[in-house]
């Protein structure tokens, strides 16, 4: 899926955040009770995957091996 390669990393997580509070003004808007419960859950959806995200989302993957051989060759 080369649609998910180009997205940045804040991007990826803006939308994410911008997306549960969409659904949660959603739900308030319609009369959904928020409890201390709700508001936990809420909470963690909001947190855990974004802090997951930048933790997992590194850089440029480390060379391969036939990468490095390949390097080392060409110096030759």
């Amino acid at each position: 899926m080369h649609i998910f390669q180009s997205i940045e990393r804040q991007a990826a997580i803006g939308v994410w955040i911008g997306a549960l509070v969409a659904m949660a003004g959603i739900g308030a808007l319609s009369g959904v009770p928020i409890t201390v419960g709700a508001a936990t859950l809420w909470l963690a959806a909001c947190i855990v995957p974004p802090a997951v995200t930048l933790m997992v989302w590194h850089g440029a993957p480390p060379p391969t091996v036939a990468e490095i051989l390949y390097t080392v060759d060409q110096r030759n």
